[in-house]
């Protein structure tokens, strides 16, 4: 089931650059970003409460609710440089770079989760890597 839901991830992740880059036309990127954040905030919360998921709130570690708040923080970063470089880049050079967040993730989970690099992880970083630089050449 995990690979059907990255697949939707992947099919509306790319509706978002498209989607976004039309809407974004002729408005303030930090604007554009914000109404995002409603949608997806009320969207989000209705999952909750669809699936009565709102009585975990009190289980919450402090921990895990600080680690979840600075998630958001990079998070909510991350959406207003994006939405300012589709803005007044091409998606299809802006897409690439940000997906080069994969590489970064890879390294990140390296160092603070000490994952294991395996071969196939640094075969595939490293193709991932020289695709982005071939797609924003």
């Amino acid at each position: 089931m995990w690979f059907l839901y990255a697949i939707l991830s992947a099919v509306f992740a790319a509706l978002t650059s498209v989607l976004a880059k039309i809407g974004i036309e002729n408005v303030n990127s930090n604007l554009a970003t914000a109404i995002r954040t409603i949608v997806i905030l009320i969207v989000a919360w209705g999952m909750v409460f669809i699936t009565g998921s709102q009585t975990g709130i009190k289980d919450i570690s402090q921990k895990s609710m600080i680690f979840l708040v600075l998630s958001g923080l990079a998070t909510g970063l991350s959406w207003l440089f994006y939405f300012k470089a589709i803005q007044i880049g091409q998606v299809s050079k802006v897409v690439p770079i940000d997906k080069f967040s994969i590489v970064l993730t890879i390294v990140l989970a390296f160092i603070i989760l000490k994952e294991p690099i395996t071969t196939k992880a640094i075969i595939g970083g490293t193709l991932i890597t020289a695709g982005t630089f071939v797609m924003i050449l």
